[in-house]
C-alpha cells in the first residue's frame, strides 16, 4: 500500500469513526438536561425527569435512519420509581416497571428509526395526517411517564446485527400515533430483547396496492438487510375494492406474490398473516367478514412456499372466548366523555385499544412460534405462551395512557 493509499484509508477510517461516535450519545439524568434543539434534548419543557408528579416526558436524538441500540437504566436515589417507556410513536417498551429507592434496573432493546427518504430522487409519500408522527421525523424518540417515572440514564448506539422483522399492513398493525388506538404492531416490541428489532411500516387504510404505490415496501427494502424478516397483513382495505381487477384471487393474490419475489430477492424471509376478525357477532358466534380473503392469504403462502400465521382464526377464537360483551373491553368502545373532547361514545368494531392489541400480539407471537421461526430464541424471559381460548384478565392490565389522545378514528375499516 502506497503512503498516499494509507492516508486515503486512514482518513476513511476516521471519518467512519466519527460518523459512529456521532451517533452515540450517553445521557445522565443526574445532570439538568438541554431542551430540543435539533440534535438532542427533552421535547416537552420539563428540566427534570426525577420528578414523581411527571405527567410524561420525552428525550429525542437526531440520528440517521438505522436500528439503534438503547439502553435504559430506571430508579432514583431519592424515592420509588414507577415508570412505563415507551418509543417513537407509542411503541411500548415495558409496562410500569417499580423499583425502590436507591434500586436501579436496567433494560436495553434495539429500536428502528426511519425518515421518508429513500435516497436522493425517492421518498415515501406519506398522509397530511402522518406530517407529525414521530415515526416519520428526523429523530429517535423516547418517552417516560407512570406513577412515578424514575430514569437515571440513557445509552444509545447504532447497531447492525440485530434481525429486523419489518410490518406491512393497515390499521390493525400500524403504530397508532394517539390514544385510545392501539394495534398489535406496537407491544410486540415489548416481548423481544435487544436482538431482535421491530420495524412498523404500517399505516391505516392501506391496501397492498396502495402500500407498494406509496413507496413504503421500497423504503422498508432499502433499511433490510439478509436474513431480516417480512410479516405482511393486509385483506380489510383491498376487500372494499370494486374497481377492474379487483378481488381476492386476481389483484390481492397478485400483490402478494410481488411482495413475497421483492422480499426474496433482498434475501429476507416473508411470513404472511391473515387479517384480524371483526367483531361482528351472530348470536355467539362471529360473522364472517372477509370472504375470500383469508383463504387467498392461506392459499398464496402454501403455494410459494412462505410461513402463515393465521390470525383470522385465532382473533376469532379470542372474540367468541369473550363473548358479545366482553370483547368490546379488548376495541375502542368508550362511553361519551371518557377522553378530551369525546361527547359522542367511540365503538369501533375493528380498531383495538391498548389491552386488545397486547392479546392479539401474543396471537402474533404464538403463530411465530408455530413456525419455529429462530428468532423466537430471543423472546423476553417473562414471556409465557398464549391461547386465544384463555385470554388475559382485562381486570389486572393495567398500563398508564400516554398523554396525547385522538379521538378520531384511524383510516380503514
Amino acid at each position: 500500500m502506497t503512503t498516499q493509499s494509507k492516508g486515503l484509508f486512514a482518513a476513511i477510517l476516521l471519518a467512519v469513526s466519527t460518523l459512529i461516535n456521532a451517533q452515540t450519545f450517553d445521557i445522565d439524568f443526574a445532570q439538568k438536561q438541554p431542551k430540543y434543539n435539533g440534535t438532542n434534548g427533552y421535547d416537552f419543557g420539563t428540566t427534570e425527569i426525577n420528578k414523581k408528579n411527571l405527567a410524561q416526558m420525552s428525550y429525542s436524538f437526531c440520528v440517521p435512519d438505522g436500528n439503534y441500540r438503547v439502553v435504559v437504566t430506571l430508579g432514583s436515589k431519592d424515592y420509588a420509581g414507577k415508570t412505563i417507556v415507551r418509543a417513537e410513536s407509542r411503541r411500548i417498551l415495558t409496562e410500569q416497571i417499580e423499583t425502590k429507592k436507591k434500586e436501579f434496573k436496567t433494560i436495553s432493546w434495539t429500536i428502528h428509526k426511519r425518515s421518508p427518504r429513500i435516497n436522493d430522487d425517492e421518498r415515501v409519500k406519506t398522509k397530511p395526517r402522518e406530517k407529525d408522527y414521530l415515526n416519520w421525523d428526523d429523530r429517535l424518540t423516547l418517552t417516560f411517564n407512570g406513577e412515578a417515572p424514575a430514569v437515571k440514564s440513557i445509552h444509545i448506539e447504532p447497531d447492525t446485527t440485530a434481525v429486523t422483522l419489518f410490518l406491512c399492513g393497515n390499521s390493525t398493525v400500524v403504530d397508532q400515533e394517539n390514544e385510545p388506538w392501539a394495534s398489535w404492531g406496537q407491544p410486540i416490541v415489548r416481548w423481544f430483547d435487544e436482538n431482535v428489532c421491530i420495524a412498523n411500516y404500517a399505516e391505516s387504510g392501506e391496501r397492498t396496492t396502495s402500500f407498494m404505490a406509496s413507496k413504503r415496501l421500497d423504503k422498508a427494502l432499502s433499511m433490510a438487510k439478509a436474513g431480516d424478516y417480512f410479516l405482511i397483513e393486509f385483506g380489510h382495505n383491498d376487500e372494499k375494492d370494486r374497481g377492474a381487477g379487483s378481488g381476492a384471487w386476481y389483484n390481492f393474490s397478485y400483490n402478494l406474490k410481488t411482495f413475497i419475489d421483492r422480499i426474496k430477492a433482498k434475501g429476507c424471509t416473508p411470513i404472511l398473516i391473515t387479517p384480524t376478525a371483526r367483531r361482528f357477532f351472530d348470536g355467539d358466534k362471529l360473522k364472517d367478514t372477509h370472504g375470500e380473503y383469508p383463504v387467498a392469504t392461506r392459499t398464496i403462502a402454501q403455494r410459494e412456499g412462505v410461513g402463515l400465521i393465521d390470525l383470522t382464526a385465532m382473533t376469532t377464537t379470542l372474540f367468541e372466548t369473550c363473548g358479545v360483551e366482553g370483547s368490546k373491553r379488548l376495541l375502542v368502545h368508550y362511553a361519551a366523555n371518557t377522553f378530551p373532547g369525546q361527547d359522542k361514545e367511540l365503538a369501533d368494531n375493528t380498531h383495538f385499544n391498548v389491552f386488545g392489541a397486547y392479546e392479539v400480539a401474543k396471537c402474533v407471537i404464538m403463530g411465530m412460534k408455530a413456525l419455529n421461526l429462530p428468532f423466537v430464541s430471543h423472546l423476553r424471559n417473562d414471556w409465557n405462551d398464549f391461547d386465544p381460548a384463555k385470554p388475559d384478565d382485562w381486570q389486572t392490565f393495567n398500563l398508564m395512557p400516554a398523554a396525547n389522545a385522538e379521538i378520531e378514528k384511524p383510516d380503514g375499516n
